[in-house]
């Protein structure tokens, strides 16, 4: 008898103990796995994306033509539903042409972009080059009517430091640990405020008033690599005030010029640029598609990856990447035809460079008002978003977002990617992308840890943002994981468990 209760209680036991678990589908993980690695179409989406319709700016007609395309595959991936969702956005830019030379005191080639929504040159110009930095009112007072005409140079050189220590990296067990700590709370970013903006309006109109040919600045920013950091310099709206012509050099060339002007030796410039501004709409898009659910088709779980990108490169690592991981994720979950519970939903994002633009009208028409908290009934349907926009890295684990309750779901969901390096759980929130926009309306929305790679130093924003800098494996990887989590997210008997909603901050 003693034997026999024994036996029943160890019984007992070990079913408490499973029924305490995390269910994880094995089953499930291994054809998702067979499809992603053996049966991938991820490298050929990328391909597409950057090299045939790379960059993606939006509002540009490469975005546009980007999106015809994946529409097009997302249908023929067997998703009944696809469609673009428009928000408003401002004008369209795009680059036809940059070209940048030193004519003389010799001839040379200087690695140039123009800077997004500015105007051209209206044809080849030859400018003497001139530095002048201009940080305060003062400045523009000593600078007046002396820039007519010139190729204005409006920082100080910056220092080039030698790489001694490899642009590429993998996150080491320390890094994943430091990771994995609470963070201190009392670091407060700097804002810029409302004198910033004003001084800057200033400087430009006195550019403007002045008619010089361009505005030319280093591309330094990421480990002096060799790349160039090219964004903004004009504004999206029509009815804001023009800008001048803005170039970003490479920063060894705008060195090479500024140190020969330093020495009274004059250079004479040779600019060509040719830009376009689209005002056909003032609107752009976000890319959605789904899969459709069966007993509980009206929840809804999310992935998506801003679709956009700048315009120095192809838009690969940023994000390029982000972007076809998500759509092979639920191109797998389509292959493999396994049963969704809820209904998943893919969404592709534009205009999260300029502020996550995209993700932002999104939540505001389907889910709710960051302002008042007014919430949607979409709200109470929205189990969870996962998002992922940190370069081609490997995913290592997943930003927390302060949601404790959630911890145990996916130490469990990542245990069998254990040996693909996925370890780490983040209490911490991770900014910049568009998991945000879900978070910021008490949504559970989570971006993935990934290994940085050349992210921060080379490829961020710059013109070696190209295909070259994937990593396939990476890729694949990645994939897999987010199709692994996103359908045991949409199979559970339960929602993502949320955090309490914030309050309203209308008024504040």
């Amino acid at each position: 008898m003693r034997k026999i209760c024994a036996a029943v209680l160890v019984a007992a036991t070990a079913t408490l103990t499973a029924q305490s678990r995390e269910p994880v589908d094995l089953d499930a993980i291994y054809r998702i796995k067979a499809e992603g690695f053996q049966g991938s179409q991820i490298m050929e989406t990328l391909e597409y994306l950057t090299d045939v319709h790379g960059p993606r700016l939006t509002g540009s007609p490469n975005a546009r033509a980007a999106a015809d395309y994946t529409v097009e595959k997302l249908r023929e991936w067997g998703m009944e539903t696809v469609r673009l969702e428009e928000f408003p956005f401002g004008r369209g830019w795009a680059n036809a042409r940059t070209v940048a030379l030193a004519v003389s005191p010799q001839a040379f080639p200087i690695i140039a972009y123009a800077k997004a929504w500015t105007p051209g040159t209206s044809g080849p110009v030859r400018a003497e080059a001139v530095v002048a930095v201009i940080r305060n009112d003062a400045d523009i007072e000593q600078h007046r009517g002396t820039l007519g005409g010139k190729a204005v140079l409006t920082a100080p050189t910056p220092p080039v430091d030698a790489l001694f220590e490899p642009p590429g990296r993998r996150f080491t067990d320390d890094d994943l640990a430091s990771l994995a700590l609470q963070p201190d709370p009392s670091g407060q970013p700097r804002r810029f405020g409302r004198g910033d903006r004003e001084f800057a309006a200033r400087r430009m109109q006195f550019f403007l008033d002045e008619s010089v040919a361009a505005l030319i600045e280093p591309g330094s920013g990421r480990g002096d690599s060799g790349s160039v950091r090219v964004g903004s310099g004009g504004s999206r709206n029509p009815d804001d005030p023009p800008v001048a012509p803005q170039l970003v050099f490479a920063t060894e060339h705008y060195g090479r010029i500024a140190r020969m002007l330093e020495k009274e030796i004059p250079v004479t410039l040779e600019l060509d640029v040719q830009n376009q501004f689209y005002d056909d709409t003032l609107d752009s898009f976000n890319i959605v598609a789904e899969l459709p659910g069966t007993e509980r088709a009206d929840e809804v779980v999310m992935l998506g990856a801003h679709f956009d990108s700048w315009h120095a490169g192809t838009g690969a690592t940023d994000n390029a990447s982000g972007s076809a991981v998500m759509l092979e994720a639920i191109r797998i979950l389509a292959a493999t035809r396994l049963e969704l519970r809820r209904t998943v939903r893919l969404a592709l994002w534009t205009g999260e460079e300029q502020g996550l633009i995209g993700s932002r009208a999104y939540v505001r028409q389907h889910f709710g008002d960051r302002d008042t908290m007014v919430l949607e009934p979409e709200h109470a349907k929205l189990s969870g978003y996962f998002n992922l926009d940190n370069g081609t890295g490997a995913i290592r684990g997943v930003y927390l977002q302060g949601n404790e309750a959630i911890a145990p779901l996916f130490e469990a969901w990542m245990e069998p990617f254990a040996n693909l390096g996925m370890t780490t759980l983040a209490i911490r929130n991770t900014g910049g992308t568009d998991h945000l926009s879900f978070d910021a309306v008490g949504l559970p929305g989570f971006q993935f840890i990934q290994d940085p790679v050349e992210y921060g130093t080379r490829t961020h924003h710059t013109n070696l943002d190209l295909y070259e800098r994937i990593q396939p494996a990476d890729m694949m990887q990645n994939a897999v994981i987010v199709a692994s989590f996103v359908y045991h997210a949409a199979n559970r008997d339960a929602p993502l468990p949320r955090k309490p909603l914030p309050e309203a901050r209308a008024g504040q």
